[in-house]
């Protein structure tokens, strides 16, 4: 029996699970992995198939049965992270978009960064005025079919190829006038380097959008950049809050936190409500790897980051992989012959079976073109039906945003991503606090649910602007709040209640702060050198309460307490 039980539980162990990663040029990779594979030895796999040495600004993303999107994490179990039954399907996808693309060490790195961002062009992330969206197309023309030849590029030859998710005719003509006059003789190499110089400086540039609702119930999409965080309604940048500025991201449930330190000294909070505590819990991290990888100077400085208040249990998480300047430090000292590169046809994605593609298909043969497993991840779709959209607006706000979409070709219903023909206009990021707006109104409901008397200027204040009230004299206010009178057994049981919480609340108050002050003791009086006290011991917080409050206090006590018994002493 045990020995049937020992040979089933090795048999378990080593079973293995088939993997499907779809690429940046839709291709896909496949191999099989062990039920105990870590995160990290799967994208090592990916790394290595795609000659990538520059790998830290990429991740896996996967969807969970839920449709709610995630990134792998590399240091745990592939398995264990996967709810689906395998075989599992994931995409590799740009994690961190590069400050500075063009910066970037090898060219096989800038060139999966470019198919990145040709796909955000194309699902409607990357937002830009028609001109650079023409000429943006116009690049990837001729990074993908070379110069300009009559003889194979007939009239009309550029609406064969899907750019945008909506486009016209004269934006058409306009990419097609671009690439014949003004690229010709540019190779694959240089066209999509200038594709990522005039992508790095739109404003959507880097944007991967949650969707969001605000304190107003107003559809928003946040997102994180390499420049800091961005709150996009519509097509527009509303917000835009650098990554020095964000002091602290905490979610509950499905509300979202973001807290801002500004100038003067201002500091806000931002709140924002996710469709669902797992698209909430999803941003969070999100934000919390982006700040770190942007703004820390070493992977050492990265804390292990708690979603909760103190003594509340809440999600942990700790972001492990480098920061944006280590990984630049170590591209810089790669040194080998660069990498072949197989660059793949103009293809549009086909990850997004939303979208209404009408005459314009690619020009590659049908048969190349497969049904996508995961098309959640990239589609178009409207903030009310799904958690995975992108900005968009709807097609009866054409008043408000006049795109170059054709005329006729969408239904009036259908919510599709436009170029705006406008440049942006962020407003300035100085906010109230959303959270203060309904603290009076919070405060007051909960002392009466807990049994605590009002106040009569809380009840003025309710009640303030109604005739009867002006009219009615203090002591009817002294009968609404039961804390003024003589209090009846119900009341009475009720105020018990609340004093009995109030009493255990300090209880356990003093309780942590008796075993806080034995750990503080044990820390600086005992001779005890565990791993534990010894790493708390070598942090510089510690060292800087111990040498600047607690030895100076010490002294204190150690002299008070002298000067008692020399007291006693001489009486």
């Amino acid at each position: 029996m045990l020995s049937r039980w020992m040979s089933g539980s090795s048999r378990n162990l080593d079973r293995e699970y088939n993997c499907t990663v779809r690429l940046l040029d839709d291709s896909e990779y496949t191999c099989t992995i062990q039920r105990d594979a870590k995160g990290q030895y799967l994208f090592d796999l990916l790394c290595h198939h795609l000659n990538l040495l520059e790998k830290d600004y990429f991740g896996i993303r996967f969807v969970d049965p839920d449709k709610q999107r995630h990134w792998l994490e590399f240091t745990k179990s592939v398995v264990k992270q996967m709810r689906a039954q395998p075989p599992f399907t994931m995409c590799f996808r740009v994690k961190f978009y590069p400050t500075d693309p063009a910066a970037l060490k090898e060219e096989i790195t800038r060139y999966l960064v470019f198919l990145q961002i040709k796909r955000d062009l194309y699902h409607g992330r990357l937002l830009c005025k028609t001109s650079d969206a023409a000429l943006l197309a116009a690049y990837i023309l001729q990074a993908e079919i070379g110069d300009y030849d009559p003889g194979k590029h007939p009239e009309g030859y550029s609406s064969k190829f899907q750019f945008f998710p909506k486009h016209s005719e004269k934006l058409e003509r306009k990419i097609a006038d671009i690439h014949k006059s003004e690229l010709s003789g540019q190779t694959p190499a240089t066209s999509e380097l200038n594709f990522l110089r005039k992508a790095q400086t739109l404003e959507t540039y880097g944007v991967d959008p949650h969707p969001c609702k605000d304190v107003s119930g107003n559809a928003a999409f946040l997102a994180f950049t390499p420049f800091g965080f961005v709150v996009l309604q519509g097509n527009k940048r509303v917000h835009f809050i650098k990554w020095n500025e964000v002091t602290k991201m905490k979610f509950e449930g499905k509300t979202f936190y973001l807290y801002v330190s500004q100038k003067e000294e201002k500091k806000i909070v931002l709140t924002y409500f996710a469709p669902t505590p797992e698209a909430c819990k999803h941003l969070w991290k999100c934000g919390i790897e982006n700040q770190a990888f942007y703004k820390l100077e070493k992977s050492s400085q990265v804390r292990t980051v708690s979603s909760s208040n103190l003594f509340f249990k809440g999600s942990r998480f700790r972001y492990s992989g480098r920061v944006a300047k280590e990984v630049m430090e170590s591209s810089a000292k790669i040194k080998r012959e660069p990498p072949e590169i197989h660059r793949a046809g103009l293809v549009p994605s086909r990850s997004c079976p939303s979208i209404t593609h009408g005459p314009r298909l690619s020009s590659v043969p049908r048969t190349r073109r497969r049904a996508v497993h995961i098309s959640i991840m990239e589609g178009l779709e409207s903030l009310r039906d799904s958690a995975h959209s992108t900005p968009v607006r709807s097609a009866s706000h054409g008043d408000a945003f006049a795109g170059p979409g054709r005329s006729g070709r969408a239904d009036s219903s259908e919510r599709v991503a436009v170029i705006a023909d406008e440049s942006y206009s962020p407003a300035d990021s100085v906010l109230p606090t959303p959270v203060a707006e309904h603290s009076l109104e919070l405060m007051l409901l909960a002392r009466q649910a807990n049994g605590a008397p009002c106040s009569i200027e809380e009840e003025k204040e309710s009640e303030a602007g109604t005739p009867a009230a002006e009219a009615e004299s203090g002591g009817e206010l002294r009968a609404l709040c039961p804390g003024t009178g003589s209090l009846g057994p119900a009341q009475a049981q009720q105020v018990n209640k609340f004093v009995l919480s109030v009493l255990r609340l300090l209880l356990v108050t003093v309780g942590l702060l008796f075993v806080l002050l034995l750990l503080l003791i044990v820390l600086t009086e005992s001779d005890l050198d565990t791993a534990f006290f010894r790493d708390i011991r070598q942090t510089p917080e510690f060292e800087q309460f111990h040498y600047q409050y607690f030895c100076p206090l010490r002294r204190w006590f150690a002299c008070k307490l002298r000067a008692v018994v020399s007291l006693l002493i001489d009486t």
